[in-house]
């Protein structure tokens, strides 16, 4: 069975009555303009929309935008998501305000893909007047990704060139590659109506991941909840429907208010809308003035278009033809993922400013000056996954691959790459969770461990008698997420930051400072079990003390209830634990291979592992017993075998 054709939408760009929509006729067979005030003005206003097919099959959807400079707000709305774009410019007038306009959109937008069709050749019989056309456009081209688009002479209405345009086009489109689907599917909306007797159907340009018929959707924003009844790519009914083509989606449990153009078709819960964005931004050379701190703008991001004020970040402005980073802060709330290219323009009088990329679409409000605040977003803006996760990491603190690539807009497979190659730079631990392996930022730990040892010796200075501080009291003072509590105090014991101490935790070295009651009683225990085994059962071992000082030891933490029978020291068990870290670094180790280790019978070596596991100290898997704050490798496998 063949390879279905990968689908690809082309958008027009140029002057006002250069003839887009004319030539999109004559390659389709459609004309594009919708609206009845359109062809009475033979002039588009809106979007328009037409199907085409490539000489080797593949189809292609057309969204032919409006040329007029009062409806950029439209032609922006069509560009943005597009594999590649036809830029029209009418050889008997030649580059036009809004053919420049256009060509600055288009490469703010990171458009690397495109053709020039040089249309109304017809109205110029003069071959040097065509040739210092070609020299106009080849010019406007010059600095932007469109540099080495094809030209070609057109015309409409005689059909000349429009072969050779269709051969352009295609070679064009067939070097961009696919989208990537990451799972993730966004349908762009662009247009909605209510179809009689459908419902609501709403059309736009999917990307990130595929859509199909019975899948449930959210609305962002909104958060309405729809269930696709049909779809349609391309002007043909499709069950479903890969990234980078035109969609038009039936939607069924949704109201016809809550959809319009600006908003997302994604999957329940995926996405959530933001007000804040971090961004690179580039001023456009030709910009009206500076893009000063505190500007507002209008943004254009796919559809959407929203008012934002700017914060400039380690700069007063960004003069003309400079780039830098900013926090956009949106007066209404939009979706977006990293990597979404924009264009900010000016409100009043309207104008294109410039244009950039979301880095982090969820971001802290910075400090503007702070050295840290530009370390951390040149690190976003890197290439590498590695160095935007651990920027990114260094912020938040933890989180597991499916966080993360959500974070980062990529591949979990990758992530999960980049993560590993973190660990193993010491930048990153792996933990193995109940909710599966979380990574956590070293720095993060420090802080921790941190605390946890300000707050340990704060304990000890103020209640010299206790062996140690109760474990929810010290979890509650450090702040540790409960999901990582268990890994995180297997990782501070394991780093000497802390040990057991009774059912609590205290620093390296401390000993209690008993009365000497419970001193005396505490030796005489000790003395018990220094003799040859069998060791004496804990109810000897209470008869031999008293109550009254057994149960002050219980309740002090000096004594370790293993089980019902055994009870010791809590040092000894300290020391038991230290003598199986230093044996089995990674663990992996039997209940027999712990005797050998430890010198004790199988009585009190089963009771102190399975102290161990139900402390969160081990965990057993078969006959074997690992670390619960395991190395990342380790963690990895486990999760694996899990």
């Amino acid at each position: 069975m063949s390879a279905p054709l990968r689908r690809r939408v082309l958008a027009t760009a140029g002057h006002v009555d250069h003839g887009k929509s004319v030539l999109v006729q004559a390659l389709t067979g459609t004309h594009p303009d919708r609206l009845p005030q359109e062809r009475a003005r033979g002039m588009s206003i809106d979007l328009g929309f037409a199907f085409w097919q490539l000489p080797d099959g593949t189809p292609v959807g057309i969204v032919d935008v409006p040329g007029h400079r009062d409806f950029i707000a439209n032609m922006l709305a069509g560009v943005g998501l597009v594999d590649a774009v036809l830029l029209v410019v009418a050889a008997d007038e030649g580059v036009m305000p809004q053919t420049r306009e256009h060509v600055a959109i288009v490469d703010l937008l990171g458009l690397r893909a495109g053709v020039v069709a040089l249309t109304k050749v017809d109205l110029v019989p003069d071959p040097g007047l065509l040739a210092r056309r070609r020299a106009e456009v080849r010019a406007l081209l010059q600095g932007t990704g469109l540099h080495d688009a094809p030209i070609v002479p057109v015309s409409a209405r005689t059909g000349q060139g429009l072969d050779a345009l269709t051969a352009a086009l295609a070679a064009v489109l067939a070097r961009v590659p696919p989208r990537p689907d990451l799972g993730r599917p966004r349908l762009a909306i662009d247009r909605a109506f209510v179809l009689s007797g459908f419902g609501p159907v709403v059309t736009g340009t999917l990307v990130d991941g595929a859509l199909q018929v019975g899948m449930r959707v959210q609305v962002l924003p909104g958060g309405a909840i729809a269930r696709i009844r049909n779809l349609h790519s391309h002007g043909q009914p499709v069950t479903h429907v890969q990234p980078a083509a035109r969609v038009a989606a039936n939607l069924v449990g949704v109201p016809r208010e809550a959809l319009g153009r600006g908003r997302w078709l994604v999957l329940p819960g995926d996405d959530e809308p933001t007000t804040r964005l971090d961004a690179w931004v580039r001023v456009l050379p030709d910009a009206p003035a500076a893009l000063r701190h505190n500007a507002q703008v209008r943004l254009h991001l796919a559809t959407a278009r929203v008012v934002a004020r700017v914060r400039v970040l380690g700069d007063e402005a960004l003069r003309p033809g400079a780039s830098g980073f900013v926090q956009l802060l949106l007066q209404q709330p939009v979706v977006a993922r990293r990597g979404d290219r924009f264009v900010l323009r000016r409100l009043s009088p309207a104008a294109t400013w410039a244009g950039g990329w979301v880095l982090d679409p969820h971001p802290p409000r910075h400090k503007r000056w702070a050295a840290a605040t530009r370390a951390h977003l040149t690190a976003l803006a890197a290439t590498d996954l590695p160095t935007v996760l651990q920027a990114l990491l260094a912020l938040h603190g933890y989180g597991d691959v499916a966080t993360w690539a959500r974070r980062v807009h990529a591949a979990p497979e990758d992530v999960a790459a980049a993560l590993q190659t973190l660990v193993r730079a010491g930048r990153a631990l792996a933990w193995r969770t109940s909710r599966g392996v979380v990574f956590v930022a070293r720095d993060q730990v420090a802080r921790w461990h941190a605390r946890a040892a300000q707050v340990l010796d704060a304990h000890h200075a103020a209640h010299p008698e206790q062996p140690g501080l109760d474990a929810a009291a010290l979890l509650a003072r450090v702040r540790v997420p409960p999901a990582l509590q268990a890994a995180w105090l297997a990782q501070a014991q394991a780093e000497g930051v802390l040990v057991p101490q009774g059912a609590g935790w205290a620093r390296p070295g401390h000993t209690p400072r008993w009365p000497p009651a419970l001193a005396r009683a505490l030796a005489q225990i000790d003395a018990a079990l220094d003799a040859a085994p069998p060791w004496p059962a804990a109810q000897r071992l209470r008869a031999r003390v008293g109550p009254a000082a057994w149960e002050a030891l219980l309740r002090a933490g000096a004594l370790v209830p293993l089980s019902l029978q055994v009870v010791v020291p809590q040092a000894r068990v300290r020391a038991w634990w230290q003598a199986l870290r230093r044996a089995f670094p990674q663990g992996g180790f039997t209940v027999r291979q712990a005797r050998e280790v430890l010198g004790l019978s199988r009585r009190y070596t089963l009771a102190l592992l399975t102290y161990g596991d139900a402390h969160h100290l081990t965990r057993r898997e078969g006959e074997v017993r690992y670390w619960v704050a395991a190395s990342a490798a380790e963690a990895m496998s486990t999760n694996r075998r899990a």
